[in-house]
C-alpha cells in the first residue's frame, strides 16, 4: 500500500459515521464497571487515566508558555509531568488543576464524537494523543507502557473487526469518564495519609487560598458532571425511552 492510498483509506475511515443504538454502549459500560471494581483489572486500565491526567498537565503547561521537560509513568499507576517556567501563581495553579479533570474532559469529548457516530475517528484520535505523549516520556517503564498502548490502539484502529472497533471506542469513553471519578475518590482517600499530601490538590492549596479538601471537591464536581454529560450523549435516547 502506497502513502497516498494509506491516507485515502485513513480519511475514509475517520469520516465514516457508524449508526449505533444505545445498547451498543452498554456492554462496553459493563466491561468498564468490572474493571473499576476488580483491583487487578483497575491497576491495568488505570494507566489510561494516568496518561490522560499527565497529558492534561503537559498541554496546559505548554499552552501557558512553560517548557515541558517530560512525563514519567510509574508501575503504581502514578505519573509525573515536569515543567519549568514562570513562578507566577495563576499559571502554576492552572497546570496543577488540569490533571484530574483532563480524563473527564477527554471522555466527554469522546462521548460527543460517539454521539454523532464517529467511533472510528475516536480511535485514531486516541492513537494521535498516545503518540504525542510517547515523545514526552522520560523513563523506561513509561516508554514500554506507551509503546504497548500505541501498538494496541494502532492495531485496533487499523485492523480489528468493526464491531470491536466500535466497542473499544465506547469502552475508552466510559473508562475516561468513570475512571476519572474513581481517581478523585482515590485522591480523597490518599490525602488522609502523610504520603498523600503531595497531590495536585495540595499543590493548588499552596498557591491559592482554598484548602486541598476544597479542590478535591471541585475535582469531584467536574468529573461527575462530565460523566453525567457523557452518559447522556451516549445513552440519551435510551434513557428517554
Amino acid at each position: 500500500m502506497n502513502i497516498a492510498s494509506f491516507f485515502s483509506d485513513l480519511w475514509a475511515d475517520v469520516t465514516t459515521q457508524v449508526a449505533a443504538v444505545p445498547a451498543t454502549a452498554l456492554w462496553p459500560l459493563a466491561a468498564v464497571v468490572v474493571c473499576l471494581v476488580v483491583p487487578l483489572l483497575w491497576h491495568v486500565v488505570r494507566h489510561v487515566v494516568t496518561i490522560a491526567h499527565e497529558a492534561g498537565h503537559a498541554l496546559v503547561a505548554a499552552l501557558l508558555g512553560r517548557e515541558v521537560r517530560g512525563i514519567r509513568l510509574h508501575g503504581d499507576t502514578s505519573g509525573l509531568t515536569t515543567h519549568v517556567g514562570s513562578s507566577k501563581k495563576i499559571p502554576l495553579a492552572l497546570v496543577a488543576f488540569a490533571g484530574y479533570p483532563a480524563p473527564a474532559v477527554l471522555g466527554l469529548g469522546a462521548a460527543a464524537l460517539l454521539g454523532v457516530g464517529y467511533a472510528y475517528a475516536l480511535l485514531w484520535v486516541v492513537v494521535v494523543v498516545l503518540v504525542l505523549v510517547l515523545v514526552q516520556i522520560r523513563n523506561v517503564y513509561g516508554f514500554l507502557v506507551m509503546v504497548l498502548a500505541v501498538g494496541g490502539f494502532g492495531w485496533l484502529a487499523s485492523y480489528a473487526p468493526d464491531v470491536w472497533r466500535v466497542g473499544v471506542a465506547y469502552g475508552v469513553a466510559w473508562l475516561l469518564l468513570l475512571g476519572s471519578v474513581r481517581a478523585v475518590v482515590e485522591l480523597s482517600r490518599s490525602r488522609r495519609t502523610p504520603a498523600g499530601r503531595g497531590s495536585d490538590a495540595d499543590a493548588l492549596a499552596r498557591v491559592t487560598r482554598l484548602p486541598g479538601a476544597a479542590w478535591v471537591g471541585v475535582f469531584w464536581l467536574v468529573t461527575v458532571t462530565c460523566a453525567a454529560g457523557g452518559a447522556w450523549l451516549m445513552l440519551g435516547d435510551g434513557i428517554a425511552v
